[in-house]
């Protein structure tokens, strides 16, 4: 069981919990499945094509200048999103199946990441790369801050997460909004035990999951959703946690409460040197935004953008 108050947090409770991918093995080296898997086999053996439906698509792509994937789609052996998954598979690019996107819709980067919503993330994503997340230095983690409830701090979060796993590296998603909790209900993820079980010093052995389907992005839920958040949050093993956390992966996203619910927001970005800002478009008061912004003066955390959000 680790202990927070007087000194840093037990390096065991960090681990993440191994979720196995859906991509086989074969899948783990990039550079192999560029140079060994071509779209055709992929294909093939996703639908189970025969040997026979396999040679028709190659002459109707020899005789129409088409592409495999295309004339699969023609003679009706592969649709649209099989094509899309053989993509993502040839270029390692995490891309969900057709029941994960059902489940969790939110996750438009990954569910439907050739989208100009997707588009939009990985826009975010290269702002912050070249501000934030630059070579050579020691990284702050972003915290996702919004003035009100409804602004879409967890859905820009986790698709931001997404597209910086994407890149490659190990990105941790942190849900410490402990007042309305979403994180686990959109990744589809077990929350008996989560960052408030670290703070309240009484956690479990790898508290941090995997998500299943993109190798490098991790979620610390909340877990049980305490009486006292901003208390956990201003202790100083909220601090000694996040310094923890921004040394293991190389980038970490923070989800927070919105700031109309009290100062959490603040308390969190700073702690975790930098904050991004998320207001609604047509909705967001001017008026709140001049607060949230004015209550970070002072503060350690460094204002690295804002975005409207539309959706």
């Amino acid at each position: 069981m680790a202990k927070f108050r007087d000194s840093t947090p037990d390096p065991s409770v960090l681990d993440a919990e191994p979720v196995s991918r859906q991509a086989p093995a074969e899948h783990d080296n990039p550079d192999t499945v560029m140079q060994e898997r071509s779209i055709g086999d992929i294909i093939a053996a996703l639908r189970n094509l025969t040997a026979e439906q396999v040679e028709k698509v190659l002459a109707h792509q020899r005789s129409h200048s088409l592409r495999f994937g295309e004339s699969a789609v023609a003679l009706g052996f592969a649709s649209r999103e099989d094509v899309l998954f053989a993509l993502s598979q040839q270029f390692h690019y995490p891309y969900a199946p057709e029941e994960q996107r059902k489940a969790s819709p939110e996750l438009v980067s990954l569910n439907e990441p050739f989208s100009p919503r997707a588009e939009s993330f990985r826009a975010m994503r290269s702002q912050l790369m070249m501000r934030v997340f630059t070579e050579g230095e020691a990284h702050p983690a972003v915290a996702v801050i919004s003035p009100d409830g409804g602004d879409g701090r967890t859905y820009c979060a986790a698709n931001l997460a997404i597209t910086l796993a994407q890149l490659g590296g190990r990105t941790l998603l942190v849900d410490a909004d402990m007042r309305g909790p979403r994180l686990h209900e959109v990744f589809k993820l077990k929350n008996q035990s989560g960052l408030s079980s670290i703070l309240s010093g009484r956690a479990d052995k790898q508290v941090i999951q995997q998500v299943p389907g993109i190798g490098s992005l991790f979620v610390l839920p909340v877990g049980t959703t305490p009486p006292n958040p901003l208390e956990l949050v201003e202790r100083q093993a909220f601090g000694l946690l996040m310094r923890e956390l921004m040394s293991k992966f190389d980038h970490v996203i923070v989800d927070t409460p919105a700031a109309s619910q009290g100062a959490d927001a603040s308390v969190i970005s700073a702690r975790c040197g930098a904050a991004l800002v998320i207001a609604r478009r047509n909705v967001a008061r001017v008026a709140a935004l001049h607060d949230l912004v004015a209550s970070l003066s002072g503060s350690p955390a460094r204002l690295v953008g804002a975005v409207m959000n539309d959706h």
